[in-house]
């Protein structure tokens, strides 16, 4: 009920919320979910699984929507871990623990099948990755003001750098996730590069992040794999 789970046999070593930006993508959260219950109760976790839903039919905001599911997961527990996933991408090795690192932020999918497996580029974090909430904090959180797709990673991996961190990297032989794509056309996947960023991180990350964030809860139900969080 509402996507928790704790092992019934043994105490569990960590907590971990998975927060999964979410529009209008049905097929998507059928198959995530149809693997990664699994996957995460086979790594004897404690664990929710949180969609943050947003309402109306204006540019997509991820990075807005994952502080959401900060904000509103740490409601519930003093979670371990926070990881943040795509909804299209599905782990591959049991051994990608859903665990942060102790010290700095975790780039967890750092071999993904639509980029021949190995990274796109140097500071990429995209996908999925975990943080404690005390890293999350430390960098305040994402950037609010990113609408449409693209640019955010790139902000959050050098909001990580100025926050005094650096990003490690799950082995790619272990980091290995599948793209689930259900468009009809296949894009070739040249420009790997995401957008130039229109923002000035350094002069923004310390003004534009979770010190900064309004929204308005709709609504907040369990549903029996999940806890949709849903925000205006």
């Amino acid at each position: 009920s509402g996507g928790h789970y704790r092992p019934p046999h043994c105490f569990a070593r960590y907590k971990s919320a998975i927060l999964v930006a979410y529009r209008n993508q049905e097929k998507y959260l059928r198959h995530l979910l149809y693997y990664i219950h699994p996957f995460l109760q086979r790594q004897q976790l404690s664990y929710t699984i949180y969609l943050i839903q947003q309402v109306g039919t204006g540019s997509f905001n991820r990075a807005k929507l994952l502080n959401v599911g900060v904000r509103e997961a740490m409601k519930d527990e003093e979670w371990d871990c926070l990881v943040l996933h795509d909804i299209d991408l599905v782990p591959e090795n049991d051994y990608n623990l859903y665990i942060c690192d102790e010290y700095y932020p975790k780039h967890m999918a750092s071999a993904m099948d639509k980029f021949q497996y190995t990274l796109p580029y140097k500071s990429f974090f995209g996908g999925v990755s975990a943080l404690t909430p005390e890293h999350y904090m430390k960098m305040n959180g994402f950037p609010n003001t990113y609408w449409g797709d693209g640019g955010e990673n790139d902000d959050i991996a050098t909001r990580i750098h100025l926050a005094g961190m650096k990003i490690v990297r799950t082995p790619p032989h272990l980091g290995r996730y599948r793209v689930m794509d259900y468009n009809e056309e296949t894009e070739i996947q040249e420009p790997w590069r995401r957008p130039p960023s229109r923002h000035n991180t350094r002069k923004t990350w310390k003004a534009d992040g979770m010190n900064t964030l309004q929204f308005r809860l709709l609504s907040r139900t369990k549903h029996p794999l999940y806890t949709k969080i849903t925000v205006d």
